[in-house]
Formats: structure tokens, sequence, C-alpha cells
């Protein structure tokens, strides 16, 4: 899989874009009708304030939404209003429910419920040798991560299921995961649940991947790694990309800026242009199919992810 350096994005670089996957066009709209959507990104993109945003305009549109915490029970949670999330599913508001994906709970409930492994003490010599597992096993840890999200998409209990995924340097493996286990165990129910999750994600009808970046260098390129490999690996439909914090383009001319009296005003102004220059040089190396605006002003978490809700619903 793909590195990911966790540095501040910027400066310029050389163009070398990816082919995509086939097209299989969907406006944005129509993303939220499957049954799961997997949102990733380089870390610091606002990954969780889109998959935050996503839920709320889901729920507006009438649906039984979870949005899932994938890797992280802090960022989800403070764009939906909670502190932090648990495990279990809780509401958040009408039609909202959402929770966390603490691993060691997972992993026991994979042995309980997918393998008829009885449950075990946490402090137990079985338990021990399973946490030892699925710590060192390639594609155990991220297949009960993932195995929890894909459950609950094979209930019936939520129309959509909105996973904020981990950054793009973590999202092969977890992809790949049922397929790296089905090679370890090729056989018996370890198998069998592997092959419905591969199924799963798979099925264009019911899964999704969205991929949020910025208009800068790295999360370009990043994203740019990501969609080749989605490409060549083809575990799940072509990915949506979501440029965030687009700027808008100053409604004053070059020249009317030049001849502005200095000041703060005008050196604001200068500024504004560079960047906007800039991000559409990103953008047009990787032409987004949305863009969300940057949201000038103070805004609380919750704050962003309904205008982030209410945006995505003007279209």
């Amino acid at each position: 899989m793909f590195e990911v350096p966790e540095v501040c994005p910027n400066g310029t670089g050389e163009n070398h874009r990816p082919s995509r996957l086939p097209a299989t066009p969907l406006a944005s709209a129509l993303m939220l009708e499957r049954r799961l959507i997997i949102v990733t990104g380089k870390g610091g993109v606002g990954r969780s304030a889109v998959s935050a945003a996503l839920a709320l305009r889901a729920v507006h549109l009438g649906k039984r939404v979870l949005a899932v915490a994938m890797t992280d029970d802090l960022g989800l949670a403070l764009h939906l209003g909670r502190e932090r999330l648990t495990y279990d599913a809780k509401e958040v508001r009408p039609g909202l429910h959402a929770l966390f994906v603490h691993r060691p709970t997972a992993l026991d409930e994979y042995l309980k419920v997918q393998l008829g492994v009885p449950r075990v003490s946490r402090m137990g010599p079985l338990a021990r040798a399973f946490d030892a597992l699925a710590s060192t096993a390639p594609g155990i840890r991220e297949v009960i991560t993932m195995g929890k999200v894909l459950w609950e998409v094979r209930t019936d209990n939520w129309d959509l299921v909105i996973a904020d995924g981990p950054p793009l340097g973590q999202i092969g493996s977890h992809l790949r995961a049922p397929l790296t286990v089905s090679e370890l165990v090729p056989v018996g129910r370890v198998q069998e649940q592997a092959g419905w999750m591969m199924d799963i994600l798979s099925d264009s009808s019911v899964s999704g991947m969205l991929l949020v970046t910025l208009a800068e260098e790295l999360p370009i390129t990043e994203t740019e790694e990501a969609i080749g490999w989605l490409a060549e690996h083809r575990l799940i439909d072509r990915p949506q990309v979501v440029a965030n914090r687009v700027l808008p383009p100053l409604p004053v001319s070059k020249r009317e800026i030049k001849e502005a009296d200095p000041g703060p005003v005008r050196e604001a102004a200068l500024l504004h242009r560079a960047l906007y220059g800039e991000q559409q040089k990103w953008l047009e190396e990787l032409p987004p199919d949305r863009q969300l605006p940057y949201l000038f002003g103070l805004h609380t978490p919750p704050e962003v992810a309904a205008r982030l809700a209410d945006i995505w619903g003007e279209e």
C-alpha cells in the first residue's frame, strides 16, 4: 500500500495523474442511495466533518442512518455534538445513531456472533491469545474493524451506514482485510464470513467510497495514488472525490486590488487571490466530483457539519 507522510500539505509538484476506475457516474445525491459509504482522506482534510454532514443530509432525506467512527472516537463525535462515542449505537438525534468501533469489544463480538466462540474473559488466556492474534496476524485487526461496519450494513436496522474511515495510508489494508483473511484461512466459518464481507464491498449498488481532499499538493498527490491503488485492486466501486475548503473567487479585479490603498484589506485581497489561484491549479490536476466551500468565520464542529449538510443538498 502507498505510504502517507503526516506533514502539512503545501507547495507545488509534478503533474502525475493516474487513470481512474471505469466510470460509473453518480451524482453526489445518488451516493446516498447506497447502503454503505466509506469516507477517507489524508489526515486533516476534514473527513469527519464530511462524514457527519453526509449523515445529517441522509437523515433529512428520511433515512435511518448509522454513523460509524472506525478508528477515532473523537472527531466524528464532536461534529455530531457529542463528547465521545461508544461501541453501542446511541441515538444522537431522531433518525441518526452513532458508534465507535472499539477493537477489543469488536473482537469479542466477532468471536461470539460470527464464529460461535463463547464469550471469554478479558483477562483469560484464551482472550489474551485472540488479542495477540488480532495484533500480529496480517489482516485480522483490520477485518475486525471492517467486519463490524459490514455487519451493520448486513442487518436491516439502517437504510445507510456512513463510515468515518481510517486515513488514506490505512484504507487499503482495511479494504483488503477480508481477502487477506480468506487467503490465510481458506475453509470454514472464517472463509464464509470473509466471503460475504467481500461481496458487500464489491457490490456497487451497496457500497461506495468518498475520498476527501484539499486543493493542495500533498492531499491531491496522495488522493491520486489512492485512486490508482483502488483501480488496480478493484475491491470497491470507483470512488467519488470531494474537494473540501475550496475558496470562492474574489469578486474584485486584479487591477482594483493593485490600485487599493495599502493596508490589511489590500493584503487580505492579495492573499486570497494567491491562494485561490493555487487551489485552482490543483483542482485542474484532479478535478473533483464535488466541491465544498471554505467556511469563513468561527464555527463549532456541529455548525460545520450542519452547514456542509445543507450545501450537499444544494444541487
